[in-house]
């Protein structure tokens, strides 16, 4: 499973935060790595232009599955980490229930 991190240019992105990024979708989501072929990672900062805010970081996060249609969640936190966090549990809820209809058939 591949993983791919894009940031816009108001979220610092250090390689400690990439390693986490890429260390927690990987714990989060590795039952399903058979059936993805990459996961890419999508950061911005939606109030840039404000100096303060609520839920202004914001995380996409599209799995790309073999043989079926992309899915795609979002999250919106007050910092990085926490949407990323919900953005990978989101994502996980909604593998599951891809997968599990399938099954079902």
């Amino acid at each position: 499973m591949l993983i791919q991190i894009n940031t816009d240019d108001n979220v610092s992105h250090s390689n400690t935060l990439m390693e986490w990024i890429e260390t927690t979708l990987t714990e989060v989501l590795e039952r399903f790595a058979d059936q993805v072929t990459r996961l890419e990672v999508h950061l911005s900062d939606e109030n840039s232009d404000k100096k303060s805010g609520g839920s202004d970081m914001r995380c996409l996060l599209e799995a790309r599955l073999k043989g079926r249609q992309p899915v795609a969640v979002t999250d919106a936190a007050p910092t990085v980490e926490q949407a990323v966090d919900g953005a990978v549990h989101k994502m996980r809820r909604s593998l599951d229930s891809t997968f599990g209809r399938l099954n079902k058939r």
